[in-house]
């Protein structure tokens, strides 16, 4: 029971994580009503940021920056262009399937790794990179290009500049294996919040609603889907493996489809629908590769310890 109970506590740290993440796609939808985009992403990453420093304070996190190139780089592509393209999708995209085009970071980041890092498909990645192009073909839809085509280009793009970032991170932690998470994420998030800010204070825009539902998405933004989040983040990731957490990730895009449906209205059409399910399933096949990939590596090493105890 020692040993299981930190691993419930960490999954249900995940599923809730989760919930946050996924029901936050109709959050920043509904506050998109009464607030334009550029002004809605600078308060949610400048804020977010704000947030994260916060949780540092409070759990005594060192605060002074770390290799500032390859962290303000993450900024611009994670946090101003990720978060810009897909506040800009959700202002005329649905926001489920502005979710799933978002997720389908882990197809992309599987296609740059193959330049960028050297690391070539293998096994099931193939079959997952078919079913994730083809759930794009589907919801893009290339022969009958809908009204919301643009929203749609955002928010695969947005999808595409994650991965883009996830490459450097993963550069980052090689020259770096022992840098902090949280401070990085939070630099991060600081330099990539002031181009949104000076976009919000230069680029003409309606006049914002104050109303209690802007206030409430601003709120969940940057206290529940910044410090809580990533507070449950490194909390699972200490205590799950990382097939287990992106197993549970796929939850999110999931459940910001069904928050949509369930509040918004939202229909997905015929094509959309098989779409998101040829998506899903080719996320699905990914996670299933890395785990068996890690216990390949895990495996030769558990069996020589083995032997030399053994012996």
């Amino acid at each position: 029971m020692n040993t299981r109970s930190p691993s419930l506590r960490a999954v249900a740290a995940l599923l809730l994580l989760a919930v946050i993440w996924g029901y936050n796609w109709v959050v920043m939808k509904i506050g998109l009503i009464d607030m334009d985009a550029f002004q809605f992403g600078a308060w949610r990453t400048f804020g977010g940021a704000l947030s994260l420093f916060a949780l540092m304070a409070v759990l005594r996190r060192p605060f002074r920056p770390q290799h500032l190139p390859w962290v303000a780089t993450m900024g611009v592509l994670q946090t101003t262009g990720f978060t810009g393209l897909i506040i800009l999708a959700l202002v005329s995209g649905g926001a489920g399937k502005t979710a799933v085009l978002t997720y389908t970071m882990p197809f992309w980041v599987m296609v740059f790794a193959w330049p960028l890092l050297g690391e070539r498909l293998h096994g099931w990645q193939w079959p997952s990179a078919v079913a994730t192009l083809a759930g794009l073909l589907f919801i893009l839809d290339p022969a009958h290009l809908g009204g919301d085509l643009t929203s749609m280009a955002l928010a695969t793009c947005a999808g595409a500049l994650w991965a883009l970032a996830v490459i450097v991170a993963k550069r980052l932690q090689i020259r770096a294996p022992d840098i902090d998470l949280l401070s990085m994420t939070a630099w991060q998030m600081l330099f990539g919040s002031l181009p949104l800010i000076a976009f919000a204070l230069f680029w003409p825009g309606r006049e914002t609603n104050w109303t209690p539902s802007l206030i409430g998405a601003l709120g969940f933004n940057i206290v529940l889907a910044n410090a809580l989040a990533w507070l449950l983040w490194l909390y699972a990731l200490r205590r799950l493996s990382a097939g287990t957490t992106s197993m549970v990730s796929l939850l999110t895009p999931v459940i910001g489809v069904l928050a949509a449906a369930l509040q918004l209205g939202e229909r997905p059409l015929a094509n959309e629908l098989t779409g998101m399910l040829l998506i899903g399933v080719g996320l699905l096949l990914l996670s299933v590769e890395g785990l068996r990939r890690r216990r390949a590596q895990i495996s030769p090493t558990s069996t020589a310890s083995g032997n030399a105890s053994r012996a």
